[in-house]
């Protein structure tokens, strides 16, 4: 919005001509996140409060503490990433490119899904909310639409090619079978980082650290010449997702600051849902879907650890692990619950210099 109104006087005022560069829009979208979460946060902590009374409802399966120390904190937190990181890129993005507008829908309608599945969690005092199968069919409708919305964005003649990290000119054209994929790849993303969300502040900063690996490859990807001397496949438009990518950092890192240990508040399915589908979203259009994987590395495994540990007392009727998801298992085990949600932030530090090193290592 920034760049539609300045721009055009940039010949009197050649210092707007900053408003032409992603990297001044990036940082300026960083920044406006991150000051409107501050301003939001106290403010919205303290309506969830009011409107929620008893908070979140805590699973009576789950760790014994957290019947303690976690009662009472209100949920629905992630309004705020949300809203944050949508003004931020309406004030800082260029509203012309297709991707911003399917990112921004995207993230809401996942938002969206996740509040209604809060609602009914806290009306009805219970943790369950959403049956798997209403949930599951929301989450999949609004994959199928994203999909069907990026093919029509893409000019790309890559738009159904999915690409190998650490491979050169290695490609698979799905055709048909890109819409099942993108499904795939957000309603994985979605429920690997809602499942991950347990622990105060362990969800939100690996997202954070995939956010700025993808800020990293939205760039490359979106840059001609980056993208040719990488060897990595150029898709035009995609460097606005940088903007986009830095909003949520700005975001996130404003959530952050109330959700370290102990939270003031949770970021709920409204955050976590919200999130994956973002991160899902713009792996599909910069065509690094597998890297993502990597990169949300731990991500995976939190959503791994819950199907073997569902599968294998299915078959067996006995447990892999002591409690799912896995980083519940280690608080079984004695662990304090931020050595957890650090050693995690450790982890999903390293596989993103994993994930980064395909950018160059081919």
């Amino acid at each position: 919005m920034v760049l539609y109104f300045l721009f055009p006087y940039a010949q009197t005022w050649g210092v707007l001509n900053l408003f032409r560069y992603i990297s001044f829009r990036t940082g300026g979208a960083i920044l406006t996140a991150l000051i409107l979460s501050f301003y939001m946060g106290p403010r919205t902590i303290r309506y969830l409060r009011k409107l929620q009374k008893k908070g979140q409802p805590i699973r009576e399966d789950g760790p014994e503490g957290h019947l303690l120390t976690k009662l009472g904190t209100p949920t629905m937190g992630g309004v705020m990433i949300i809203v944050a990181l949508g003004l931020s890129v309406l004030i800082w993005g260029d509203l012309t490119q297709g991707y911003v507008w399917l990112t921004l829908l995207v993230t809401l309608g996942f938002g969206g899904l996740g509040a209604l599945d809060d609602y009914l969690k806290l009306r009805f005092q219970n943790s369950k909310g959403l049956s798997a199968r209403t949930k599951s069919f929301g989450q999949i409708t609004i994959s199928c639409l994203a999909g069907l919305g990026y093919l029509a964005c893409t000019s790309s003649d890559i738009g159904t090619v999915l690409t190998f990290p650490f491979l050169k000119n290695v490609t698979y054209d799905l055709g048909w079978l890109f819409i099942p994929w993108g499904v795939l790849v957000l309603v994985g993303a979605s429920n690997a980082v809602n499942l991950t969300d347990g622990l105060d502040g362990l969800a939100i900063g690996p997202s954070l650290i995939t956010a700025g690996s993808f800020l990293i490859i939205s760039y490359l990807v979106g840059h001609q010449i980056f993208a040719e001397y990488l060897h990595i496949h150029f898709t035009q438009g995609s460097g606005e997702l940088t903007v986009v990518c830095g909003a949520f950092i700005g975001a996130g890192l404003g959530f952050l600051w109330f959700n370290a240990p102990p939270a003031q508040v949770f970021m709920g399915d409204t955050g976590s849902l919200a999130v994956g589908g973002l991160l899902g979203m713009i792996s599909i259009i910069t065509k690094h879907e597998i890297v993502l994987a990597i990169i949300g590395g731990l991500f995976v495994v939190e959503a791994v650890s819950v199907i073997l540990q569902v599968g294998y007392f299915k078959l067996t009727r006995k447990r892999i692990f002591l409690m799912a998801p896995i980083h519940h298992h280690f608080e079984k085990k004695g662990w304090a619950e931020a050595t957890i949600v650090i050693r995690f932030w450790i982890i999903s530090f390293i596989l993103a210099l994993v994930g980064l090193s395909s950018l160059k290592i081919r």
